[in-house]
């Protein structure tokens, strides 16, 4: 295996791992009723808001992990399995429910770590 036929496979998996996240993104959004979703999308801003503050170059971080290959799919895969986790400890939770836990969980650590 070549190095651009290894490149080309991370590249493949990082785009997969958009895909999967669009689609459960558009799970989502057609689950829910749209009152309920403007609802949280406002506490997620927020929570967002706060978050951006606090780690202003994360887009940036995004951006680059989809550019190079594999890292965005380990680090997909890795929030994939820390949601299974949070879903199986926490019976009748909602996605909105984890997105606030990482939120609060982030903002909390980089607070306590000043």
């Amino acid at each position: 295996m070549d190095y651009i036929d290894i490149f080309m496979l991370g590249w493949n998996l990082n785009a997969l791992m958009f895909v999967v996240n669009l689609l459960l993104a558009f799970k989502i959004i057609k689950s829910d009723d749209v009152q309920k979703l403007q609802e949280e999308s406002q506490m997620l801003h927020t929570l967002k808001t706060e978050f951006d503050k606090l780690y202003p170059n994360r887009q940036l971080e995004t951006l680059i992990s989809y550019a190079m290959p594999f890292t965005a799919f380990y680090r997909g895969l890795y929030r994939l399995v820390e949601m299974y986790m949070f879903f199986n400890k926490n019976k009748g939770t909602s996605m909105f429910d984890f997105m606030v836990y990482k939120y609060q969980a982030d903002i909390n650590k980089i607070k306590n770590d000043n």
